[in-house]
């Protein structure tokens, strides 16, 4: 199938699966005319992309836990799981970094609030 088949089945856009493909996450056969053609495996394998940067994972991530879907093993398995969880673990720092932030603009709002000219608690 062509690029804008495997567009239409999986709901990437045409320049995402040229992306995945510069990236080696998805690979093509080239006709004479130089068009992409993919093959109906591909479409799980979108999809599966798809799901992959969705839980936030970037292209280089998701090139490393890949070899537990192309080449089964133990060893694939347990490489992908402790990078996935490498990659939950960085999430979880950022989300806490994230709440302080938050509290930290919390505060500076409530500040602002409370010193605005008119607010019953302004002190000129």
């Amino acid at each position: 199938m062509r690029i804008g088949e495997l567009s239409t089945r999986t709901g990437a856009s045409a320049r995402s699966l040229r992306y995945y493909e510069e990236q080696g996450l998805l690979a093509s056969v080239r006709s004479t005319g130089a068009q992409r053609h993919y093959r109906d495996a591909d479409v799980e394998r979108v999809r599966l992309l798809r799901r992959l940067f969705d839980a936030g994972l970037s292209s280089r991530t998701i090139a490393a836990v890949l070899p537990c879907v192309d080449v089964p093993s133990e060893h694939t398995s347990d490489d992908a799981h402790e990078r996935l969880v490498e990659e939950r673990d960085r999430l979880d720092a950022h989300i806490v970094d994230l709440t302080r932030t938050r509290e930290s603009l919390d505060a500076l709002i409530e500040t602002n609030r409370r010193t605005r000219p008119g607010s019953p608690q302004h002190r000129a």
